[in-house]
């Protein structure tokens, strides 16, 4: 079992201010695996009673449908997994939370925006940690990783055979049925062909009435379907800056599918030539700007990018501690300063600009443009967090 000590770092500082954490995530992106662990660490550390509820046994699940008899007695840390399968729960959850002395470790599979009670519900009680797939610092192999992404069965398969095996299993098992399990019905040929359509997008601004012709669908039913698969952390959609400026800017969000393995698995690229298709520069961008806004632990209204009609862009603004920093992403060993990059670094008035690229090398271009390596940026930002 990989240890992933920033997420339990994490969940310790939010129980020591609240009586509930709600971890999430994709599923099998570690979320019991993780709870157990830290489970293990608090019993032994406080001495208190661990006490486990996975809302997918059938048995656990029929406990709780009187909340009151199986909750109220118990002592210590209660741990609720997959809680979207019951949001009925929160409001009984608030009145614990507001008198007793228990604490709540509550696992689900979806953004707190479509498990929308307990934000309503619990607000002031609750704090959210969003649990990600392996990330680039927690593994031994950028190009591995990269290929596979970070789903733990995945990067940890015996073959990139085997992996690639995982990840059809996984598309499929989601649409079948995980969106269902979520209160949603939808055709899972239709959202197979929607989501492989928006692979095909990464990295490009959305086009919803393109996507929607396409599938024979409306605008409002392409935003629908995409609200679900952003909820399910499947996809992110990277809102612009809009600057006060007299430049006409770029107002539709871009799209990326979140995880490097599972966009080369709807793009149907093989393990074997993976490296040489001309999607490559695209798949670099999307994944490594996950691993920057995870090794800097960027909230989504922290991150935008930002584009002028006349041709002037940046992948990737970012506001943290005050200071507006920009980043670019090169698939490229000898990246080179472009004129957009000083338009944006003046137009936006940014601190830096990072152009990040697959090698090791940090080196400077600019007073304030640098090439840093993913690996070594990831790696120094969680040190850094971790202190």
């Amino acid at each position: 079992m990989k240890l992933r000590p920033f997420f339990e770092k994490e969940i310790t500082d939010v129980l020591e201010i609240h009586p509930a954490c709600a971890l999430l995530g994709p599923r099998q992106c570690g979320k019991t695996t993780l709870a157990r662990h830290y489970a293990d660490v608090y019993a032994n550390s406080s001495g208190q009673e661990i006490h486990f509820f996975d809302l997918e046994n059938i048995r656990h699940l029929n406990a709780l449908s009187s909340p009151a008899l199986a909750l109220e007695p118990l002592k210590g840390l209660i741990i609720l997994d997959e809680i979207q399968r019951r949001p009925d729960l929160f409001p009984y959850l608030r009145y614990l939370c507001d008198y007793s002395d228990k604490k709540f470790l509550i696992l689900g599979s979806a953004s707190r925006d479509l498990i929308h009670q307990s934000s309503e519900t619990l607000a002031g009680r609750i704090s959210y940690i969003e649990l990600t797939p392996f990330s680039l610092n927690e593994v031994d192999d950028l190009r591995t990783h990269w290929l596979r992404g970070g789903f733990p069965k995945s990067y940890l398969a015996s073959s990139d055979v085997q992996s690639e095996r995982w990840r059809a299993d996984y598309i499929t098992t989601f649409l079948e049925r995980d969106i269902g399990a979520l209160g949603f019905s939808i055709n899972p040929v239709l959202m197979h062909k929607l989501w492989a359509m928006v692979a095909h997008y990464h990295g490009q601004t959305a086009n919803f009435s393109e996507i929607g012709r396409s599938l024979d669908l409306s605008d409002k039913s392409v935003k629908r379907y995409i609200e679900i698969l952003c909820g399910s952390f499947m996809v992110r959609l990277l809102k612009p800056w809009h600057e006060n400026l007299s430049k006409r800017q770029v107002k539709a969000p871009k799209i990326y599918i979140r995880d490097s393995g599972i966009l080369h698995s709807l793009l149907n690229l093989s393990p074997q030539d993976w490296f040489l298709n001309p999607k490559i520069g695209a798949s670099w961008e999307g994944y490594a700007l996950e691993e920057v806004l995870r090794s800097l632990n960027i909230k989504e209204n922290a991150c935008y990018f930002w584009a002028t009609e006349k041709g002037a862009e940046l992948d990737l603004l970012v506001f943290k501690n005050g200071q507006r920093l920009g980043f670019e992403f090169k698939h490229s060993d000898s990246p080179k300063v472009t004129r957009s990059m000083y338009i944006a670094m003046e137009d936006l008035k940014l601190e830096t600009i990072t152009i990040v690229v697959p090698g090791n090398d940090t080196y400077q271009l600019t007073e304030k443009i640098f090439v840093k390596g993913l690996h070594p940026f990831v790696r120094q930002n969680y040190k850094l967090q971790l202190n």
